[in-house]
């Protein structure tokens, strides 16, 4: 007859747990005959939906910062206050009197616009104009003359030499309207090109969370998160962009870390009104089971022909089963196998 006296340690999603073969009789007859004494320890099977979740350390703000870099050399004549919000035909700063504009745009600008230039950037300049309200051109990827009519009526609504022409640099191109997060340039100085003017983020709070690549599990685009807050309060986040970022060492000695970096989206905006940048809370799931049989961990039994089993009894007798396993999540696990079902009692290993 196979016995074995042992314990074992089963790494799975979401920790470690302990495992333990205990005496048994032979595998193939353990589901038939009863031949160990009652286990003292007893629990039943439930049915539950297992979530295996985690949390992490996450920073409220308004989620990435870009910078906006100068494209050409000059004084710096105008530039926002910091946390100032800017909309579409504002005036995010000026060089040397002339107003760089924010327009709307996936692209940013990267070169000159004038008659004939086709692309992706033409349509975005097009879509701003005809949304600022100028009219006469057709929207699309082709600069035209009448593009450049209406640059001209735009121009001059912004003081500025009727070119026709967009040059580098007099537009910011953002998804959309921006936040002023903090000013390195200052009224004055003099500023080289691609230095940067100012820093900006999106005017929608959100909440950033750096994970370590192995948690990488944890970001799915898309998924549902909670969030604690300051005030003891939780609301729902959604993982809005997963990326990933070189953290540069801060010693000789050490070596640049690899993180990946979560933005979560917050719908109820109202309820983080009242932070501009605040610790966090955030709890990911990275795998959920709906409705699904489960044990605690302990009761798992490792069969030493393979696999895993459950110590079943009635009171009177106990026998093991073999069950096959799921998820693992707080401490529970999810099993099936041939006469498992909800309230089954099942022993725990001492």
């Amino acid at each position: 007859m196979r016995k074995a006296i042992t314990a074992v340690a089963v790494l799975a999603a979401g920790g470690a747990a302990s495992v333990f073969l205990v005496n048994r009789g032979d595998a193939g007859q353990a589901t038939h005959q009863a031949a160990q004494p009652l286990p003292v320890n007893t629990t039943k099977v439930t049915q539950q939906t297992l979530k295996d979740t985690e949390t992490q350390d996450g920073t409220l703000g308004f989620g990435t910062t870009t910078a906006a870099v100068n494209r050409v050399a000059g004084t710096v004549t105008a530039v926002p206050d910091s946390g100032q919000e800017l909309r579409r035909g504002n005036t995010v700063y000026s060089i040397d009197n002339k107003p760089t504009t924010l327009l709307y745009g996936a692209l940013p600008a990267y070169r000159r616009l004038a008659v004939g230039t086709e692309g992706t950037d033409v349509l975005q300049l097009e879509q701003n104009l005809q949304a600022m309200g100028y009219t006469g051109f057709t929207v699309d990827d082709e600069y035209t003359e009448a593009t450049a009519t209406a640059v001209k009526a735009w121009q001059d609504d912004l003081g500025l030499d009727e070119t026709g022409v967009v040059e580098l640099g007099s537009v910011l191109f953002a998804p959309g309207h921006i936040r002023v997060d903090s000013v390195p340039a200052e009224e004055g100085s003099p500023l080289g090109p691609n230095q940067p003017v100012l820093n900006y983020t999106g005017t929608t709070r959100a909440v950033t969370v750096q994970l370590d690549a192995a948690d990488q599990r944890l970001a799915v685009t898309g998924a549902a998160t909670s969030i604690a807050l300051p005030n003891g309060e939780s609301v729902v986040g959604k993982i809005q962009k997963v990326s990933t970022v070189v953290i540069p060492a801060d010693s000789p000695d050490k070596d640049p870390e690899t993180k990946i970096q979560v933005i979560v989206a917050i719908a109820d905006q109202k309820a983080v009104a009242a932070w501009t940048s605040a610790a966090t809370d955030v709890t990911f799931t990275a795998s959920e089971r709906k409705n699904v049989l489960t044990v605690p961990v302990a009761a798992l039994v490792a069969l030493r022909e393979g696999g895993f089993g459950v110590e079943v009894t009635d009171g009177t007798t106990s026998r093991y089963v073999p069950v096959k396993t799921g998820l693992f999540a707080s401490g529970q696990v999810e099993i099936s196998g041939t006469g498992i079902t909800a309230g089954t009692t099942v022993g725990i290993p001492k």
